[in-house]
């Protein structure tokens, strides 16, 4: 097991439909009373993607929101093994930041996802290496098609353009004006960037260049 059970959030995320089997022999934690393999006994992967705790109540999810630390960790780790970190850098990498998970979400993530036969960990540096076993590589090739694009746009939220990139290479400059700028140069970034939230919304209420001042 990746973490004792003193770590793992016991207000978990319960998941809906009846409970699949690891095989004889592997019971539930003990639990309180928000415990879904407390109260279940035996737990394993369904086909949403979800544990025991990795989905919502009511019935399974359709596609991934961007907010599901467990698909995107089994799809991260069906490209190549990789410690909690290098996952949580992943995460926020494929999201250019606009998404970093804590390491309260994938390290019990992690865990879960070892009770239920999906992945193994072994100490590799000093640190954990979190594989998936076969049982998960096959659960992956089953139910990516279903999953989506974790590392999309929220569940639920319109398409449209991405401003992704252009915000990273704001963000980008303005830090460097921040860490090697004279206190003149900050000053005058900071009035830049005012301006342009100034203009954005601007934007949205429709006014011509023409008519700001």
């Amino acid at each position: 097991m990746f973490y004792s059970d003193e770590f793992r959030p016991h207000d978990g995320q319960p998941g809906p439909g009846p409970e699949g089997r690891h095989g004889p022999g592997r019971r539930g934690h003990h639990g309180g009373p928000d415990d879904e393999r407390g109260r279940h006994g035996r737990g394993g992967p369904r086909p949403d993607g979800g544990g025991p705790r990795g989905g919502r109540r009511g019935g399974g999810r359709g596609r991934a929101g961007r907010g599901d630390v467990r698909i995107a960790t089994l799809l991260l780790l069906s490209e190549s093994p990789m410690h909690g970190y290098q996952l949580m850098q992943a995460m926020a990498d494929r999201t250019d930041g606009a998404w970093r998970p804590s390491p309260g979400a994938v390290y019990p993530t992690i865990a879960q996802l070892e009770d239920d036969g999906l992945v193994t960990t072994a100490v590799d540096g000093g640190r954990k290496l979190v594989t998936l076993t076969e049982a998960g590589r096959g659960h992956v090739e089953e139910q990516r098609a279903g999953w989506g694009d974790p590392f999309g746009q929220v569940e639920g939220a319109a398409p449209g353009p991405d401003l992704r990139g252009p915000l990273h290479e704001l963000h980008a400059a303005a830090r460097q004006v921040a860490v090697s700028g004279t206190p003149a140069q900050v000053q005058a970034a900071t009035a830049v960037l005012a301006e342009a939230r100034r203009s954005l919304y601007l934007i949205l209420a429709g006014e011509a260049e023409g008519d700001r001042g």
